[in-house]
């Protein structure tokens, strides 16, 4: 599992690395970003923690499968909205346009917490959502309802962002230099589509009693694994955008 893992993310990001020098184009490094962070522990472990609960008061599939779709929905709407008031602010603050190179040094850094993390368990420093919210996540996971999972979503969105967005802002870096404020949104979108397929496919499959536990055991099993990629391709889509444009 953790080799074909290993071998499935280096030829992926080969591609999309591969696909920038061919057209010329950003798009590569977004979705090559997008896709990064989509693997963010953070919101797998709520979507989790979710399902198993509403499994325990129990709901049937369908109750589960629509507060998970409302939950990714609340982290896709939060996502979208941070992008754009980012990028809105930097346009207004009049931010130069090298922006890019700049968070691309950031996303060198978050690459190398992410494979230290992985390589060394008791690393101090951790990408994750601050212990503090806990607790207040927990209690919008016990209420139960569709509207306490789409606030769920928001909540994650919001926390996660600061501990985690790196390769978010690595790409809205990447807009402010070469996009229009109209072809921004679209990318935002697109970015944000990618963000949470993942997502989307763990909730169809998780959401089936007999295969849940077997999910959620793989994930834990190659938390480490996939922390050493992720942050492989994080220094190497930096550094193209570092060295070669």
């Amino acid at each position: 599992m953790k080799k074909g893992l290993l071998v499935f993310l280096v030829v992926a990001c080969a591609l999309l690395v591969g696909s920038f020098f061919w057209t010329g184009s950003f798009v590569p490094l977004l979705v090559g970003s997008a896709f990064v962070d989509s693997l963010n522990p953070c919101a797998f472990s709520v979507l989790f923690l979710t399902i198993t609960f509403l499994f325990g008061l129990g709901r049937e599939r369908v109750d589960v499968l629509a507060a998970g779709g409302l939950y990714i929905f609340g982290i896709f709407s939060t996502y979208v909205l941070i992008g754009l008031g980012v990028l809105g602010a930097l346009t207004l603050f009049g931010i130069p346009d090298f922006l890019s190179k700049i968070v691309a040094v950031i996303l060198v850094a978050f690459g190398a917490i992410e494979i230290a993390d992985g390589m060394f368990p008791k690393f101090p420093i951790r990408l994750k959502m601050p212990e503090s919210t806990h607790r207040t996540l927990a209690r919008f996971i016990e209420r139960g309802s569709l509207v306490a999972s789409f606030v769920l979503g928001i909540l994650v969105g919001l926390f996660e962002f600061p501990c985690v967005g790196g390769p978010y802002l690595f790409v809205l870096g990447l807009l402010h230099d070469r996009a229009t404020e109209f072809a921004g949104l679209g990318y935002l979108i697109l970015y944000n589509l990618i963000f949470i397929v993942p997502l989307a496919v763990v909730l169809a499959v998780a959401s089936k009693k007999e295969v849940l536990e077997k999910v959620d055991k793989a994930r834990r099993e190659n938390g480490r694994a996939t922390r050493i990629v992720v942050g492989t391709i994080m220094i190497a889509l930096a550094a193209v955008v570092i060295f070669f444009s």
